[in-house]
């Protein structure tokens, strides 16, 4: 009997940036990065510039740029700024270094 394959959920964000300023340059940084080391094949990221879609950002209550939303899997965690300090980040999206 085979035994069954452990499902490592899929992470989905969605960041929010201002134009191409330089945080949230650093923000897509950061968070790609995270992602490549913790996350590999398991996350999708989608990046939303507040210049070309406000309303966008109004729905969702983003008041600030850069602002990070871990949409899934639940619970939904927000974090504002350029996601430079990697230990708080991942604490708040729910990884750790041991992460899988």
């Amino acid at each position: 009997m085979k035994s069954p394959v452990k499902r490592l959920a899929k992470f989905k964000f969605r960041l929010y940036v201002a134009g191409d300023g330089q945080n949230g340059a650093l923000a897509i940084n950061h968070l790609t990065t995270l992602c490549r080391e913790y996350l590999p094949n398991r996350h999708e990221i989608e990046i939303v510039d507040v210049y070309r879609d406000p309303k966008r950002a109004m729905e969702d209550g983003v008041l600030m740029t850069p602002t990070l939303m871990k949409l899934s899997p639940a619970p939904v965690r927000r974090i504002v700024g350029a996601l430079s300090q990697e230990r708080t980040v991942l604490q708040t999206l729910g990884l750790s270094a041991r992460h899988p």
